[in-house]
């Protein structure tokens, strides 16, 4: 069940771009606050706030490329459970 449809390339927004840079300042402020051995609560409440951004990307990549993704499997022979199981596949990847 591994297609080639979730592989393609595609070209994403700006701000999606610009919420992974965020997510990425936000993991350097995380390693920084354990190298000055800030208390865990701030830590914990940055975690989850990082988390929270990844997988509001990952739901987007999913999201976005979805459609795309069921057709082009349904045009290049896959039956649609085949294609929707794809997409299923990917969601559940994310926990």
């Amino acid at each position: 069940m591994d297609s080639d449809a979730f592989n393609r390339s595609t070209t994403y927004p700006k701000p999606i771009m610009n919420r992974l840079r965020r997510i990425e300042g936000q993991l350097r402020g995380v390693l920084n606050m354990m190298e000055r051995e800030q208390g865990c609560r701030d830590i914990i409440t940055q975690l989850s706030a990082i988390r929270a951004g990844v997988e509001r990307v990952q739901m987007y990549v999913i999201g976005s490329n979805m459609e795309r993704c069921i057709r082009d499997e349904v045009t290049s022979g896959m039956s649609s459970d085949e294609a929707i199981q794809e997409v299923i596949h990917a969601l559940m990847q994310i926990r």
